[in-house]
């Protein structure tokens, strides 16, 4: 279950702690989400990087914190592939690093927990999660948070 980390921003440095948390994180979750044969991308860029993404797939002209694009659709919580010998390539997440540092300032949590949100939030929207409805939301928050509890960065652990 490959987690591919690609960091092409400079505006903020990142530890080595910071990308194996994040990586563990998204581990985590698709083996909860029984995706354990799934591949999933993770590029970290910057704010101008990401706009020009928001601009191009969704017509909106700034920036924002995290971008997912699926190799396909697929419904929530769902099984994609049983062939142990073929990774499933669920898709490419996109998190502004500056985005994620800005949102941890104003909610008043470390950037630790901001990023692995993020990334978390984006590796559901590839399993086929949303929030068009308070009841897809509800379960999104809910998918969310059990994952980060998992490492100490619930919302009671930040």
């Amino acid at each position: 279950m490959p987690v591919l980390l690609n960091n092409i921003q400079e505006k903020r440095k990142l530890t080595e702690e910071q990308f194996t948390l994040v990586e563990a994180v998204l581990k985590f979750g698709l083996e909860r989400h029984q995706q354990k044969n799934a591949e999933v991308s993770l590029v970290l860029v910057d704010d101008d990087y990401i706009r020009e993404l928001n601009l191009e797939y969704r017509g909106l002209d700034q920036p924002t914190d995290v971008l997912s694009f699926a190799f396909h659709e697929a419904e929530a919580n769902i099984i994609l592939s049983p062939d142990e010998d073929i990774p499933d390539l669920l898709g490419d997440i996109y998190i502004s690093v500056e985005r994620a540092y800005e949102q941890s300032e104003r909610f008043g949590h470390s950037f630790e927990r901001e990023l692995c949100y993020l990334a978390i939030h984006g590796l559901l929207h590839l399993m086929g999660y949303d929030h068009q409805t308070p009841e897809d939301t509800a379960k999104m928050r809910e998918a969310e948070e059990q994952i980060m509890e998992q490492f100490a960065l619930g919302r009671a652990g930040f």
